[in-house]
């Protein structure tokens, strides 16, 4: 990289972006106060010359892409006379990116939980970060989050250097506003790109092999051709969940743009599936299902049972929630990076979930899932829209408590983790902050064995009963 580049400030970085006014749809503003984020770790296997993972390299090659592709993140949320909510870019008021170093005075090691990598012939192990270990242990308190509520906050960068260490960390948080989790994966993989011109050539005249499609326009046009279904969530809502004691305005941007942020649930624990024991479990429950399915009818049948077991009576309801990416349900850019992910809900008796097979169940989730298209897309759209209380009752009531048992999963196993190589290679170890929900689980591909991840939200207490569950002991190594 140029000498002269790293000695550019954020705001000559940004110097060049253009006034302009970007529109936000309805599921971009049902994000506001929740974030998209992650944490991964580098390793320096190639003791390649300079710094590794250079911490100029990295502000400066985000900042371009930012002015190059994407400006909607250094824009801030604003109304309309005419009700619109649009993402405002001006240059004299920039929400400025919040990038900077940490300094850990401990090996990454301090924070790793070992375990024998059985899919490999050589004597390695499969490393795990335990954020709870991270910030009881390092004397970092917290990572930022990222909120439209503080001035420059939007846009959050944290870049771990530890002591004694080949490792190098890389902790991003980012309104999600912005992206859903596909569209937050290729912007990672567009960042990393530029980092790659820019540490091979010194300049930053990056043309990307597959440029974004951030505009909302042709995403909000193809749905306004599209009629809405009524999905059988929304009538059991509609159903069995009393009304809020509240009115909502039928224009419900401010509301949404004014949405507190919502707070991390702090009782994260890790299950690790290796390989063997996915495919294992996947025969063992229905071979003719995939991975996921069959993973999430195990889940969700152990979480009433340990639900059964904390509150010494079996809930009535059991939610199970599967988030699905509508790019692939859409004709839609594929490389679109705005809001566009929902998710289906299997409100299912607690009794069908107990008394029938994990076959049985995982072909119920499954055709609950396979409901989903861009009708059901845009019927939570429209929900959103005119029935704003319904969704908010909902959230009240997907949760884990004496009346409900309540599993979600979001799947990132197949999201394009190995790319994001900023010139040194592909991260080594993923890992994720506090997230949103409880009951909430984040499945994520482990590389180190190609076995996969489960980062799940679940309390402390009742952990210890899920880890109990026989069935799921088959399959699961908990971690943490």
């Amino acid at each position: 990289m140029l000498a002269s580049d790293t000695a550019k400030s954020d705001n000559d970085l940004l110097a060049a972006i253009k006034p302009q006014e970007l529109e936000l749809t309805t599921l971009d503003l049902a994000q506001f106060g929740i974030t998209v984020d992650g944490l991964y770790f580098y390793k320096n296997t190639r003791q390649a010359e300079g710094e590794f993972m250079s911490f100029d390299l990295l502000r400066h090659s985000f900042l371009q892409l930012v002015v190059d592709h994407y400006p909607m993140i250094v824009g801030r949320p604003t109304v309309n006379s005419q009700g619109q909510a649009f993402m405002s870019v001006d240059p004299a008021n920039l929400c400025m990116p919040d990038i900077a170093e940490i300094h850990v005075d401990h090996p990454a090691d301090d924070f790793m939980t070992m375990r024998p990598n059985t899919a490999s012939k050589e004597s390695s192990n499969v490393k795990f970060f335990d954020i709870k270990r991270f910030y009881r242990e390092s004397g970092v308190s917290r990572l930022p989050r990222a909120t439209y509520h503080k001035d420059h906050s939007a846009s959050i960068i944290r870049v771990l250097r530890f002591k004694d260490s080949d490792y190098v960390g890389l902790a991003y948080s980012l309104s999600h506003v912005l992206f859903d989790g596909s569209g937050m994966i290729t912007f990672m993989n567009h960042w990393a790109e530029y980092a790659r011109h820019l540490h091979s050539t010194g300049n930053s005249d990056c043309q990307l092999a597959q440029p974004p499609a951030t505009s909302r326009t042709e995403m909000q046009n193809y749905f306004d051709s599209i009629e809405p279904v009524d999905p059988p969530f929304i009538r059991h809502f509609k159903e069995n969940v009393p009304p809020l004691p509240m009115e909502f305005p039928a224009n419900i941007a401010p509301v949404l743009i004014a949405s507190p942020d919502l707070p991390t649930y702090e009782d994260q624990h890790l299950m690790h599936f290796t390989p063997s024991n996915l495919e294992r479990m996947r025969q063992d429950i229905d071979k003719t299902q995939t991975v996921n399915v069959a993973l999430t009818a195990l889940c969700a049948q152990a979480m009433v049972r340990a639900n059964t077991m904390v509150y010494a009576m079996p809930p009535q309801v059991s939610y199970v929630v599967v988030a699905y990416d509508g790019r692939l349900r859409a004709n839609v850019p594929v490389n679109f990076t705005g809001n566009i992910s929902c998710t289906t809900v299997a409100p299912l008796p607690t009794q069908t979930v107990v008394d029938s097979t994990y076959k049985d169940l995982a072909t119920a989730i499954k055709e609950y899932s396979s409901m989903v298209g861009s009708e059901y897309t845009k019927a939570v759209m429209h929900t959103i829209e005119t029935n704003l209380g319904l969704l908010y009752r909902a959230s009240f009531t997907l949760c884990n408590s004496p009346q409900t048992s309540y599993f979600g999963l979001s799947t990132l196993r197949y999201m394009p983790f190995r790319t994001i190589d900023f010139g040194f290679g592909q991260p080594e170890v993923l890992s994720f902050d506090y997230y949103v929900k409880e009951g909430m689980a984040r499945m994520y591909p482990n590389y180190q064995d190609g076995g996969v991840d489960l980062i799940f939200n679940y309390p402390d207490a009742n952990f210890e009963y899920l880890k109990q569950d026989e069935d799921l002991a088959k399959y699961a190594d908990f971690i943490f």
